[in-house]
Formats: structure tokens, C-alpha cells, sequence
């Protein structure tokens, strides 16, 4: 319900500025959520599983159609005017701001043969930038969503996600998988979803936590990562290695009761073992907190993300200070889980308490990063929240 009073508000701000911009009004207003993922990190692009959920937090796109091939582009939340590109002559590294996400969605469209013809927009996002959250997918996913609309194009769900990370990839020139832009794109309220990368399969596993008594609190370090940059590809590069020296076209192929031979054969490719070892346990974790849920008994969850966490800073290295020390603070604290979440090298961590004790385990988050000296944290409720739709 708060995801959509929130677009529902969003939407008339966005209208009214796209019509001073524009001078019309706009054919639609579009959203697309930001996403947390409970547990599943760096699997994506391994073909493994993940379980993301979307947040209350959305890129709102308020969207119309042109057919002379312009593309217009403003964004509430940066600095500048009107962007003016011409749809034929998009191509990948032909832009390296802020408006790649949107036109590489436009160039994915026309390359995969749908006639995109141009278009005005004007975007706001409430989704908070290099936390982990996924802000580009939300406005890639919200693009992608009001153009299928206008131009009628009949696209599944997954298939939006799949042109978006093609735009991510290729236009943008980030490694990212297809975690973010499925769960923006087809998550549903009250759920996790579990998604399996390799062929796309998903299954909505309920997730009410506050049926149960709980909450789980999103602490952004205000710690900004990019994932254009050279550590996430190294680490990348790194799995597929491995899963070549093992001959498995993916480490997903490796069983959890096979990895303590798989790292045998690995001999003294010490980096290559230790993501090897973060991905499959990683899976493996994906199925526990799985099977917890769907046995009604989310409370179990908080350790095997304490295990997450853990696997994410000593085998694959993603974490920072920062992160370390919103889990160790919250777990030495009664917190029943916490990891980060994201890609890493800053970002946000996700932490599972009771309801009761969200304000004293928000305010020792908060003091703990005073005494290190480290910027003030954001803390605030995740709440699963309904995936990208038309709101106007």
C-alpha cells in the first residue's frame, strides 16, 4: 500500500513538470522499484539463485511519445536541462553520463527490431543512488515498461528485464546479471522472489515479516560503489575462469557436496577457490532461506545471512569497514541476521530484527558509526513492495 500512495503522489509532481518542460502533457506516468536482495550475491551471473524483493522506493517516469526520432530526456535528481539525442545514432560508449541508462534502453529496443520512433521523458527516483538498491535498473526497467506500453510492443515481463540488462551491458558497459532488472520489473507485494538465472524460472515466496513480529532494516552506509569499475568484472572474470578449469559452463553446475573436490582440483588457484567457494555455498544458502520461508519459519533466516555475509567479505572480498561494522554492530546486538547487500566495495546491509527492537538497534547502529568516525548511516524498513507498473 505505501509503494503505491507514494507513486500515486509522485506521479501528479512528475506530470506537472514534465508539462513545463514539454509544453503537453505527458501520455503516462510509469514506476519501477529499487530492489533489496535478502540472500544470493554474485550468483546471478554464475546461472544460480537469487531472492530479491522490491522496496517502497521507486524511479517514476513520466513518458510520451515522439515520432521524428528525437529522444528527450530530464531527470528531477540531477543537475542540467533537457537531454537531446538522436534515436538512430545511439551506440554503446557513445555516452558516459547519466542518461546512457535510459537511451541504452531505446538502443536495446530498436536493436532487437521493436520501432522505437522517439521520445519525451522526464524522470524523479526516490531509489538512493550507489546503495546497492539497484537505482539504475529502476530507471532502466521504468523506460523499458512505458515504451512496451505507448508503442504496444507486448513484451513479457521478462523480456524487459533481459533488453535492460542488455542496455546495462553492452550500451552503459557494466558486467551487471539479471538479478536487478527481473526483481524491478516482476516482483509482487508481500513477496521475495526466487529466481533462477539460468532459464528465467520464478516462484513468489510470501514474506510478511510483520505478521511475525519482525522487520528488516536497510542500513546504506552512504558508502558509494560503481559497478562499471574494474573489481566487480575482475571477480567476474574470476567465476568464469573457474568454472572453465572445472568444466562446467557455469559454477551453478558445481553440487555443494562436490565443492571440497572441485577446490582440490582448483590446486593453487587460491583466488579462483575462493569465489569458486563463495558461489556455491552462496547457492546452497539461496535454498536454505527458501525452504525456512515457505516453511513459515522466517525467524531461522537471520543466521544463514550472518553466513552470507561472512562468505561475501572473506572468500569473494566486497565488503568494507563500513559494511563489517553495521553486521558486526547488529548481530553483537540481538539482531537475528545481517549481511550486505549488493554488489559491494560499499553500499547498503540488510538487517533482521523484531519490531521491538528496530529504534535501540537503529540508534547503536548509528552511534557505533560515530565513534569510527564514518558518515552517518541511513536506516529504514524494507517493505516488499509491488514490481513496475503504470501508475497514471
Amino acid at each position: 500500500m505505501g509503494a503505491a500512495v507514494g507513486a500515486a503522489v509522485g506521479a501528479q509532481d512528475v506530470r506537472e513538470v514534465f508539462a513545463g518542460l514539454y509544453g503537453a502533457e505527458a501520455d503516462g506516468v510509469w514506476a519501477a522499484p529499487g530492489r533489496v536482495n535478502l540472500i544470493g550475491e554474485h550468483t546471478d551471473y554464475n546461472d544460480g539463485f537469487v531472492m530479491p524483493f522490491a522496496l517502497p522506493h521507486t524511479a517514476l517516469a513520466a513518458v510520451s511519445r515522439r515520432t521524428d526520432g528525437r529522444l528527450r530526456l530530464h531527470s528531477a535528481d540531477v543537475e542540467g536541462g533537457v537531454a537531446e539525442l538522436d534515436v538512430s545514432a545511439l551506440a554503446p560508449g557513445s555516452d558516459d553520463d547519466w542518461t546512457a541508462y535510459p537511451a541504452g534502453v531505446v538502443w536495446a529496443l530498436r536493436e532487437a527490431g521493436h520501432p522505437i520512433t522517439g521520445a519525451d521523458v522526464h524522470l524523479a527516483s526516490t531509489v538512493p543512488t550507489g546503495a546497492g538498491l539497484s537505482s539504475s535498473a529502476a530507471l532502466e526497467v521504468v523506460v523499458a515498461l512505458a515504451l512496451n506500453d505507448l508503442h504496444g510492443l507486448g513484451l513479457a515481463r521478462w523480456q524487459i528485464a533481459r533488453l535492460c540488462q542488455r542496455a546495462e551491458n553492452v550500451y552503459v558497459g557494466a558486467p551487471t546479471g539479471i538479478m536487478d532488472q527481473t526483481a524491478s520489473a516482476c516482483c509482487e507485494a508481500g513477496h521475495a522472489l526466487f529466481l533462477d538465472t539460468r532459464d528465467l524460472s520464478q516462484k513468489q515466496i510470501p514474506f510478511d515479516l510483520a505478521a511475525e513480529g519482525l522487520r528488516l532494516l536497510v542500513v546504506d552506509t552512504q558508502v558509494k560503489h560503481a559497478h562499471s569499475s574494474g573489481e566487480y568484472g575482475k571477480r567476474r572474470a574470476g567465476c568464469e575462469k573457474g568454472a572453465a578449469l572445472l568444466g562446467v559452463d557455469a559454477l551453478r553446475d558445481i553440487p555443494l557436496a562436490d565443492l571440497d573436490a572441485a577446490l582440490a582440483r582448483l590446486g593453487d588457484e587460491e583466488e579462483v577457490r575462493r569465489l569458486v567457494r563463495h558461489v556455491v555455498t552462496e547457492d546452497a544458502r539461496v535454498e536454505r532461506v527458501v525452504s525456512l520461508l515457505e516453511s513459515g519459519d522466517p525467524r531461522a533466516i537471520g543466521p544463514v545471512l550472518t553466513e552470507g555475509h561472512a562468505s561475501l567479505r572473506d572468500d569473494f572480498r566486497v565488503s568494507c569497514p563500513e559494511l563489517d561494522l553495521v553486521v558486526d554492530t547488529a548481530v553483537g546486538a540481538g539482531a537475528l541476521g545481517a549481511r550486505m547487500t549488493g554488489g559491494g566495495f560499499g553500499g547498503s546491509a540488510i538487517v533482521l530484527t523484531t519490531a521491538t527492537e528496530v529504534d535501540t538497534l537503529t540508534k547503536t547502529i548509528e552511534e557505533a558509526f560515530a565513534t569510527a568516525d564514518f558518515t552517518a548511516p541511513r536506516v529504514f524498513e524494507a517493505i516488499p513492495s509491488q514490481g513496475a507498473h503504470r501508475v497514471s
